[in-house]
């Protein structure tokens, strides 16, 4: 079964490929996935019926079973079962999806836009409800869940031009979203109760589980919200009749087959063991009842087939909820053959509708006339499915209503009142459905005086051929119901015997109440389609009032207008607004945690170590103050950088050298990224004078400050357990091989959550470079040798007037300074930028400390350094550069660009991570290598090393985006929008000044 599984998945990715190759005949080769499956479910069908038996005994993994280990601690894994339910389930799935899909090879056109994502779609959704009716496991059952509705939502919205398809769409989602959501908190309250998430060991443990009371009542209830949202019913049943803008196929395979279905299998799945629960009745039999009969009552007022069958729809899944979740063994027998029917039946006639709105052009029943002359094949089609759908004999859908009356009435003789009540809603619904099948074939197909013949094209006999195909399983099925009979009777047999016969899906079972009920459900239904015009006039008296669709978008408008009441009032486009409540709430909540919760204090008090600490806290204090105090922005940001540097002084004071090189070093490099950014902002803080309230503000910040030291404290004294990294010196020496625990920690120990700070920090290059690049990353190359000499960042004009001596020497000095060349692109700066000192000392240290920072790259496991550290360092060198030289410099000094180093260095983390997995080890696990070398001696090296190679390459990724963004980008558009005329040709470089001579 996982095979099937896979393929669907596999073969949907591929399709949009496929489609785009040979066009809309991929739907042939989607429609052989789910029919191989089909073949292989009937050719293995024993193996899954005759095990339930021995689950009910306590061997809940009779059925074949498969389990994969996913996250073992959270008692998550990929479980799969399959069993009579799935398999009968498993039959529409695989069996009607195969048949849609070749339906859709005609249904489409060749010139049909977003097929091939359609296809896609589809085939993926016949994977989601194939994985659902077959996990064992709660959770795996949720995603399942959702993915059904997130494909039900892409294909009802395929229409994607039009508002109807839309809203319907969007519909859809909402609803079932709610209900999806409000189970899954049912979900994990009974798996957390039953201590497994397991299906088959929860329901092997229900009678036990029953007994918690109200804990397992509410859970239960909150599933069967999901259920009654998925499946349509009561008051969520408006979403269905929405969703007939999809595309016929999606209607005849999500809303007839499959997707509304989902509700209905799992309180099939429940039911054996939680139909005793407090809400179970009310829920399942009382909103059943009432979906059956609006339903009903409503399909009767359309005009449009396909409402017609949706509201039919409707009504037909309140019938199968009440049936399936009777609770005892002849609902379930009678449940599951309706199941099969319906499926049957309503794919059938949801494919005719398709086809007559394809060959005629409409679907509306006031235009359609004398079709069954037309194609009277396609009429007996339709009659079949109309026929099974109102219960007519010889029929597999007259065989299964057949079954549900003896049932209830069985029902009503042991209940009482309240059976002879859920028995009449029954009859009357029933009633209703024989009316509207005979209002979908006489819409759909009469004669009408007053209407003209409607024109319609011959149907193709491969267009004909899935609803031929269903009609004529619906007649098999009715007249030798046996097979169905023995595919769904190891299912009853787990709901315990009450004493009576087993029943049996038979097409005669004598002359019994059952039939007597028939016989009058067929009268009445015909006089209600006889006088159609009577009824139809009686509905229009009660049209109007509250509908579960003006409900719905009541409930939107109203939070539509509270999300702009309370977006009005709190995104009011204030900083310091947005900043006081963030900070607010980080005051209150804690502290109002510490004053009611009353937690321990610490018993010691120490204020420093040091007077050196002292010294370094009152500097970072005052440079605080000096922050606040600033008139200017790079005042301002200086005195920011103190206060980092102080912390990293207290660092080393406290024996953490690591920690304090890679504090020294960020604060480096954010004060050069906020210096360089600071040049396309005024100078001064404020363009306007602060706003008011400055001792609230001050307040506020003092509190922040307290609030943080008071969580601090307490969390310190809280602690009850010895601190896990008391462990992590051994662990890092004898498990991660290196004397370093901090390194050893970042690439061993705790290397996931590193390998996450480095992909954030490529996300952070990536939207740095995108605030100033519009349309590449700015790893476009300048070459020196393209650019004049002195062109880059000009001032100024050279000195034009002859006699002014201070110009002259100025001139003089500018042209000698042009001709030394200390760095690569030196010479391009504009002479009045360079230094001759920095580009000396530039060219001195810069290969140093490359070769310094690859240094702490290798040397990070056993000493002070690391890959983080390394990079920042190999950043810091360019940066100079930078300085030193413009950039061009930058340019010359990194050939590569800043996003092939963060690719190869998230890439190398990545095979870091997966090369022990290939080998046979863990992810991300290390091995040791010892060699000895004939000069050096002997050696140690940890293949963590790479991990932190990685590392080291995302760090130096940043920093050169940063530079280039912050840095070379400005500089160019500065100089185009202020360039500084010569008189030489564009990109030619001035002339030499002569003495007594400016050019």
């Amino acid at each position: 079964m996982l095979v099937v599984l896979a393929l669907l998945f596999l073969v949907a990715f591929v399709a949009p490929w496929i489609f785009r190759k040979i066009g809309r005949s991929t739907f042939y080769i989607l429609a052989a996935v789910p029919a191989a499956g089909f073949v292989w479910l009937m050719a293995t069908f024993d193996r899954y019926t005759g095990a339930e038996q021995g689950a009910l005994a306590g061997a809940p993994n009779a059925p074949p079973s498969e389990t994969i280990a996913w996250i073992p601690e959270l008692k998550l894994e990929l479980a799969f079962r399959m069993d009579t339910l799935s398999a009968v389930l498993s039959i529409l799935i695989l069996g009607v999806g195969a048949l849609v899909l070749f339906y859709c090879a005609r249904y489409f056109k060749v010139q049909d836009p977003n097929i091939g994502p359609f296809g896609a779609q589809l085939l993926a959704f016949a994977g989601a409800m194939f994985g659902l009716v077959i996990t064992d496991d709660l959770i795996m059952l949720y995603i399942f869940w959702e993915l059904t509705t997130v494909l039900s939502y892409l294909l009802i919205g395929y229409a994607r031009n039009r508002l109807a398809a839309r809203r319907s769409a969007l519909q859809a989602l909402m609803v079932t979203t709610f209900g999806g959501l409000t189970m899954l908190i049912g979900l994990i309250m009974v798996g957390q109760t039953a201590g497994t998430y397991r299906i088959s060991e929860i329901m092997a443990r229900a009678p036990e589980l029953v007994q918690q009371g109200m804990l397992i009542d509410v859970a239960i209830f909150l599933i069967l919200v999901g259920a009654v949202s998925k499946s349509a019913l009561v008051p969520f049943h408006f979403w269905l009749p929405a969703a007939m803008a999809a595309p016929t196929p999606v209607s005849a395979y999500l809303h007839a087959a499959a997707m509304v279905k989902a509700g209905v299998y799992l309180v099939a799945r429940l039911a054996p063991g939680f139909s005793t629960t407090a809400y179970w009745d009310w829920t399942v039999l009382g909103l059943g009842l009432l979906t059956m009969l609006a339903g009903g009552w409503l399909a009767l007022k359309q005009f449009d087939l396909k409402l017609i069958l949706a509201y039919g729809t409707v009504s037909q899944l309140g019938f199968l909820m009440m049936v399936v979740g009777l609770g005892n063994r002849d609902g379930a027998l009678a449940g599951l053959a309706l199941l099969l029917a319906h499926g049957f039946f309503k794919a059938t006639l949801f494919l005719v509708v398709g086809i007559i709105d394809h060959q005629s052009g409409t679907r509306d029943i006031r235009k359609l006339s004398g079709l069954y002359r037309s194609s009277k094949p396609l009429f007996a089609v339709a009659v079949i499915g109309a026929a099974s759908m109102a219960g007519l004999p010889p029929l597999l859908g007259f065989v299964a209503k057949e079954t549900v009356y003896e049932t209830f009435v069985h029902e009503a003789e042991k209940s009482g009142a309240v059976g002879y009540l859920l028995l009449a809603g029954i009859v009357i619904g029933s009633m209703l459905t024989f009316a509207y099948s005979a209002r979908f074939v006489w819409g759909g197909f009469a004669y009408k005086p007053n209407v003209r013949k409607t024109a319609f094209t011959p149907v193709p006999p491969s267009f004909l051929a899935a609803p031929a195909v269903l009609a004529a399983a619906t007649v098999l099925a009715g007249l030798w119901p046996g097979p169905a009979d023995k595919a769904v009777q190891p299912y009853v047999t787990l709901y315990e015997p009450d004493g009576a016969p087993d029943g049996h899906l038979a097409l005669w079972h004598g002359l019994t109440p059952a039939l007597g009920l028939t016989a009058v459900t067929l009268a009445v239904g015909y006089l209600l389609f006889r006088f159609r015009g009577q009824v139809g006039s009686f509905q229009d008296r009660f049209s109007g009032g509250l509908t579960g669709e003006r409900a719905y978008r009541g409930i939107v408008g109203v939070l539509d207008e509270t999300a702009v009441w309370i977006t009005g009032r709190t995104q009011r486009g204030s900083l310091i607004y947005y900043l006081f409540v963030i900070l607010g709430v980080a005051v209150v909540t804690p502290i109002s945690a510490v004053i009611l919760l009353d937690p321990p204090w610490p018993d010691s008090w120490v204020l420093a170590d040091s007077p050196a600490q002292l010294v370094a806290g009152a500097g970072i204090i005052l440079a605080a103050l000096g922050a606040i105090r600033a008139n200017k922005r790079f005042l301002a940001v200086l005195m920011v950088s103190v206060t980092g540097y102080g912390i990293a002084l207290i660092f080393a004071l406290q024996g953490a050298p690591d920690l304090a090189l890679t504090q020294m070093l960020v604060e480096t490099i954010a004060l050069v990224a906020i210096v360089l950014a600071l040049r396309s902002l005024p100078a001064r803080l404020w363009l306007r004078a602060p706003g008011g309230f400055k001792l609230l503000r001050a307040l506020l910040g003092v509190a922040v400050g307290g609030a943080m030291v008071v969580i601090a404290m307490t969390s310190m004294a809280a602690r009850t357990q010895l601190p896990v990294s008391l462990e992590f010196p051994s662990l890092a020496y004898d498990d991660g091989g290196g004397a370093n625990i901090v390194n050893v920690t970042l690439v061993d120990i705790r290397a996931w959550d590193t390998f996450g700070e480095i992909s954030v920090l490529a996300i952070a290059a990536t939207g740095v470079a995108s605030l100033i690049f519009v349309r590449s990353r700015g790893d476009k190359r300048t070459r020196a040798a393209g650019v004049a000499s002195g062109s880059v960042d000009r001032i100024t004009e050279l000195p034009q007037r002859h006699g002014d001596k201070a110009a002259l020497l100025t001139a003089r000095r500018f042209a000698t300074v042009a001709k030394e060349t200390w760095l690569v692109a030196g010479r391009t700066l504009a002479p009045e930028r360079r230094s001759i000192i920095f580009e000396v000392v530039t060219r001195l240290l810069f290969h140093s400390v490359i070769i310094f920072s690859i240094y702490l790259l290798l040397a990070g496991h056993n000493a002070p350094g690391g890959g983080f550290a390394g990079g920042l360092l190999a950043g810091l060198a360019l940066t100079v550069r930078y300085l030193a030289g413009g950039r061009v410099e930058l340019a010359e000094a990194s050939p590569v660009s800043a996003g092939f180093l963060l690719g190869a260095g998230l890439c190398t983390a990545s095979l870091s991570a997966v090369v022990p997995l290939v080998l046979g080890g863990g992810i991300f696990q290390s091995a040791i290598l010892h060699f000895s070398l004939p000069v050096f001696g002997d050696h140690k090296f940890v293949t963590s090393t790479f991990f932190d190679i990685g590392v080291y390459l995302v760090v130096v990724g940043l920093v050169l985006d940063v530079l280039r963004s912050f840095g070379a980008e400005i500089d160019e558009r500065s100089e185009d929008q202020h360039p500084i005329p010569h008189r030489g040709r564009p990109h030619e470089a001035p002339e030499p000044v002569e003495e007594g001579v400016a050019r």
